[in-house]
């Protein structure tokens, strides 16, 4: 299999780190180096999964851990064939009626496929992106581009070219900007075995529209060992100010007095006038909740509280998605769960 070329041509234009230039960002990338992308889930970090060198810049811009797989984004179907072997008939299936878009699927990988790019494993994740900036990027540089989410590890998710600038302004040459996600949340993953869809990580595409079309799909629990697919770890989506998930927040909130507390809550701001609210839905719809989560959780975050407090979220289609990130959000560490606050 012929691999891309890495010559180089003459730099674009090259002020500012945030571009709409596709050629620029091509340009960044087949010299060899990390370049931010949109996508309609999160922004991501891409590099071409033909150079190594670049692939390590991702796990180091990141300080990600190396056993931790990375997602190949591809532009059309049939690159599948050039990446993974064993391909079940389902994976077409499902290719046909969600790419592009937020689904990643895990295949068993070819031997030109690098260690690097799937955490050592025999493994690789693919997923074709539904944005059209970073679908003609992958063309023009003619090769795949493994992206894990443009934050440092553990951190809130970016869903603008602001939130990737906030994190590595000083890091990168290229932020691609692509406007705000449609999603705003990672990629649903899934992979195959005995002829069964298993689920590895809940996403924008619920589980429900993947039921329609191949029937009843198993879940598999986070794992923080050795995890199979990206976005698998218990502790993830991390705000730098404590959190916490609960059904009241209003009544969680009250039981703090005398805390700078921010909000979240899925649709009604009614009688939370003495706190600073966000509210992810007005009109009560789990996609715009889903879209709003994390800009709502940089916002918050910017704030200097004490505390954030989630509101739980009705657990269906993608409500459960949103909630298994606020959950793993709340994993760090916090001294906001007194026996007087019911949580």
């Amino acid at each position: 299999m012929s691999h891309p070329s890495f010559a180089t041509t003459a730099i674009p234009n090259k002020r500012g780190i945030i571009t709409k230039s596709v050629k620029k960002a091509a340009f960044y990338i087949n010299k060899g180096e990390v370049v931010a992308i949109p996508t309609e889930t999160v922004y991501g970090l891409a590099a071409s999964i033909y150079n190594e060198n670049a692939i390590k810049k991702i796990f180091e811009i990141k300080e990600r851990p190396f056993f931790n797989p990375l997602i190949v984004h591809v532009d059309s179907i049939e690159s599948l064939e050039k990446l993974a072997v064993s391909i079940p008939e389902k994976a077409y299936v499902l290719a046909q009626n969600f790419w592009p878009g937020p689904l990643t699927m895990i295949f068993e990988k070819r031997k030109s496929i690098s260690d690097l790019v799937t955490g050592g494993k025999n493994t690789v994740a693919v997923r074709m992106p539904n944005h059209k900036l970073t679908l003609e990027l992958i063309k023009m540089t003619d090769t795949p581009l493994a992206a894990p989410s443009a934050n440092p590890f553990g951190s809130i998710s970016p869903t603008s070219a602001k939130h990737v600038e906030k994190y590595f302004k000083n890091k990168l040459d290229v932020i691609l900007d692509g406007g705000s996600c449609s999603k705003g949340i990672e990629s649903t993953i899934i992979g195959f075995k005995n002829n069964e869809v298993i689920v590895y990580r809940l996403g924008s595409l619920s589980l429900e529209k993947i039921e329609t079309v191949v029937g009843k799909v198993k879940f598999v629990k986070n794992s923080n060992k050795n995890p199979i697919a990206p976005g698998m770890l218990d502790k993830h989506y991390a705000p730098k100010t404590p959190m916490i998930l609960c059904e009241n927040p209003l009544q969680t909130a009250f039981n703090l007095i005398g805390k700078n507390i921010g909000i979240i809550v899925f649709d009604k701001k009614d009688f939370y006038s003495d706190y600073f609210v966000e509210v992810l839905s007005p009109k009560s719809n789990l996609e715009e909740a889903a879209k709003n989560l994390y800009a709502a959780m940089h916002k918050l975050d910017e704030k200097g509280f004490d505390l954030l407090i989630a509101e739980k979220f009705p657990d269906v289609g993608i409500g459960k998605t949103i909630n298994d990130r606020l959950t793993r959000a709340c994993k760090k560490e916090t001294n906001f769960t007194p026996n007087n606050i019911f949580i």
